[in-house]
């Protein structure tokens, strides 16, 4: 989409995020560098920030510095999507201001999202009662223990619950902002996004925390990487794992071995992920039959694309198409 298309009197989403003395900044900067700088190089409606706070005035950040939030937790409840991407205390109790704010946010219904340690506060809000969510792999075990209807997850990146999305810490707090951007906006410009934040514009939910590197990129000396490199430019070809192997110049076994620790997953599952995500352009922007995108991305039937998408994805690609064209469309 060209700048120009851009109606002038476009609504923005608003998106709120909660501030507090003492916190570290590292998560909330996430959220500032991808939803609180203007994009008009984009071409879509950016998003309407809004730090927000239970006190007035500065407040104290890790790091010696000080900050002030512009809004209150008015505007912290009344966002499209609200977040909180740390609380004070895991172990303490998060004020009941807060918890009304994320209830009533919740009940009008806005989407929920939090990041590293800002679970708890979903939880202690009931946000989380009988769902999938996870946290930072060193609160997993806490979390669970202080809220034993929540379901933890403490071996992923983030959790979509469509409605209530929970990240782990730390850099997957891009990730998560990173892929709701790609549901907003779509596969294109959450690339685009994270291009400029010069970080993988993809990693996958399911992906463990526990990872070397997320996304190798290709250098001299690194075999996997190279191996991920040209498999990324044959996608449409059969690529297998004694093929991948040979390119690496590694025994398959060791091959195996290697990229498991290195992206925390096997490859044939990352290729068939890569297969999905080339995907995504293809369904949101063209026209092209979706028995025929299957083909055009490596699969080799349109039931092996539907079926691995579905499982990817969370849903169909014609229903993801239509999804994405009805947003698109709004």
């Amino acid at each position: 989409m060209k700048l120009d298309a851009v109606r002038p009197d476009a609504v923005r989403h608003t998106v709120s995020v909660l501030a507090f003395d003492g916190m570290a900044p590292f998560e909330l900067g996430a959220v500032v560098e991808v939803f609180g700088l203007p994009r008009p190089e984009l071409g879509v409606p950016w998003y309407d920030l809004r730090v927000c706070s239970l006190e007035r005035g500065p407040m104290r950040a890790a790091g010696g510095f000080t900050m002030t939030a512009g809004h209150d937790l008015g505007d912290f409840a009344a966002a499209d999507t609200v977040m909180v991407v740390a609380v004070p205390d895991v172990r303490g109790d998060v004020p009941a201001p807060v918890l009304d704010a994320l209830r009533e946010a919740r009940e009008r219904g806005a989407r929920i999202v939090s990041i590293c340690s800002g679970a708890f506060a979903l939880a202690a809000a009931g946000l989380l009662d009988g769902r999938e969510a996870t946290t930072h792999w060193r609160y997993a075990d806490l979390l669970r223990s202080r809220y034993p209807r929540v379901r933890v997850t403490p071996d992923v990146l983030y959790v979509d619950g469509d409605d209530v999305l929970t990240g782990a810490g730390s850099a997957a707090g891009l990730d998560l902002c990173l892929h709701l951007v790609r549901k907003d906006h779509g596969a294109r410009i959450a690339n685009s996004v994270a291009r400029r934040l010069v970080v993988p514009p993809h990693r996958e939910g399911g992906q463990a925390q526990f990872v070397e590197a997320a996304v190798p990129e290709p250098a001299t000396g690194d075999p996997v990487a190279e191996a991920m490199a040209w498999a990324l430019d044959h996608l449409t070809e059969p690529i297998t794992v004694a093929g991948l192997a040979r390119h690496a110049r590694l025994a398959p076994r060791t091959f195996i071995r290697h990229f498991q620790r290195k992206t925390g997953t096997s490859p044939l599952r990352w290729v068939i992920h890569q297969r999905v995500m080339a995907s995504l352009p293809l369904l949101e922007e063209g026209a092209l039959p979706i028995e025929k995108i299957g083909a055009a991305v490596g699969f080799e039937s349109p039931a092996t694309f539907r079926h691995h998408f579905t499982r990817a994805m969370k849903t169909s690609p014609s229903a993801y198409r239509h999804a994405f064209r009805g947003r698109a469309g709004s």
